[in-house]
C-alpha cells in the first residue's frame, strides 16, 4: 500500500529505525531521533543500492515519488542515479 501523508505524519521514533514502505522500492526510513528520510533500493549490475532522496518534510512526498521517477528511468537507460548525484 502506498504511503500517505497521514501516515508520515503520524510515524514516530521508536527505540530502532524503521522503514514505511511505498510503492516501486520507495521507503520512509524513520530513525530513533524522529528524523525522517526517503531512499530507494534499487540494482545495478547486480548489486544492491540505495539511494537518499531527501528529508522529509524539506522534500514532500509528491518530490520524492518525481526523484524516483527520475531513478528508476536512469537506470532503466543504464546510467547509475547515484553516480549522477555525487557529480
Amino acid at each position: 500500500m502506498p504511503l500517505t501523508y497521514t501516515a508520515i505524519k503520524a510515524a514516530k521514533p521508536q527505540d530502532k529505525q524503521y522503514k514505511l514502505t511505498d510503492e516501486k522500492s520507495m521507503y520512509l526510513l524513520v530513525m530513533p531521533n524522529g528524523s525522517k528520510y526517503f531512499r530507494l533500493n534499487y540494482r545495478f549490475h547486480g548489486k544492491r543500492k540505495t539511494l537518499p532522496l531527501g528529508v522529509y518534510p524539506e522534500l514532500s512526498l509528491k518530490e520524492a515519488r518525481e526523484k524516483r521517477d527520475i531513478a528508476k528511468k536512469q537506470i532503466a537507460e543504464g546510467i547509475d542515479p547515484m553516480v549522477i548525484k555525487k557529480n
